[in-house]
């Protein structure tokens, strides 16, 4: 059955995305509009395009020329739109004990993405971010979020300590991982509902977001290890709260 784009509210400019995953994220997600679909004879029989959405034929060399060099497209190009705003009011006010995942300044697309999909993998109910500190919806980043951005809510905020002052009110307990902290996550999880809050590689966790969480704790690791890379201590992170979860 054709899908009908729905008339929503923009947020940018058009984007291009390739590869079948995300591509095909996009078609099976409602809020997404999809202008067009440039892909290859080859391509067009290995997937379900609605009718309403307009097809173009192309070669590879046509495709590679309108998303970055060597990006792997694997003959299909999409034009959209970005998604609709969400608000942070949406995801408190559903009730949900399922975990938000706050990212304090991550602005490399890629991490993003890969946070994207450990999101989706252990259930959480929304990713939430800066407004002017983290990367804007792209091709790339919905590339390795390899379908994720379709399904986890994106929430962008003002200001992050504002925003978990908001998430205390609605009975959330928010750990901030740090590296240096006294606890490990297990001992800090406690048993009600759980914001994790992340910060940058590096530069780790802003003073004032970290004064904004009700406890700091760090993964357990190897001391052969200084650090892990955000996305793989986020995937990390929501994995013991979903294992936590599945226990109770």
């Amino acid at each position: 059955m054709a899908r009908k784009n729905k008339s929503i509210k923009k947020t940018g400019g058009g984007l291009k995305f390739w590869g079948r995953h995300a591509i095909e994220a996009a078609l099976d997600n409602p809020e997404r509009v999809i202008k067009k679909i440039s892909i290859t004879r080859e391509a067009l029989a290995t997937i379900e395009i609605p009718s309403d959405i307009a097809v173009v034929i192309c070669d590879v060399a046509d495709l590679g020329r309108v998303i970055p060099r060597e990006a792997p497209h694997q003959g299909m190009v999409a034009d959209v739109d970005p998604l609709p705003d969400r608000w942070l009011g949406e995801i408190l006010d559903a009730g949900s004990d399922r975990p938000l995942l706050l990212l304090d300044q991550v602005t490399d697309p890629h991490n993003v993405g890969a946070i994207l999909r450990s999101a989706a993998a252990f259930d959480a109910a929304a990713i939430i971010t800066q407004d002017r500190h983290a990367p804007p919806e792209s091709g790339v980043l919905a590339k390795s979020a390899s379908g994720a951005l379709e399904i986890v809510p994106w929430i962008r905020v003002v200001n992050l300590s504002r925003a978990l002052d908001e998430i205390a009110e609605a009975g959330y307990w928010r750990i901030g991982l740090d590296g240096d902290a006294a606890d490990e996550l297990d001992s800090a999880m406690g048993t009600g509902k759980l914001a994790l809050v992340m910060g940058a590689e590096g530069e780790g966790l802003r003073q004032n977001v970290a004064a904004h969480c009700d406890t700091l704790a760090r993964l357990p690791m190897s001391s052969r290890m200084e650090s892990l890379n955000v996305s793989n201590a986020a995937a990390i992170a929501l994995y013991a709260e979903y294992t936590r979860k599945r226990g109770d």
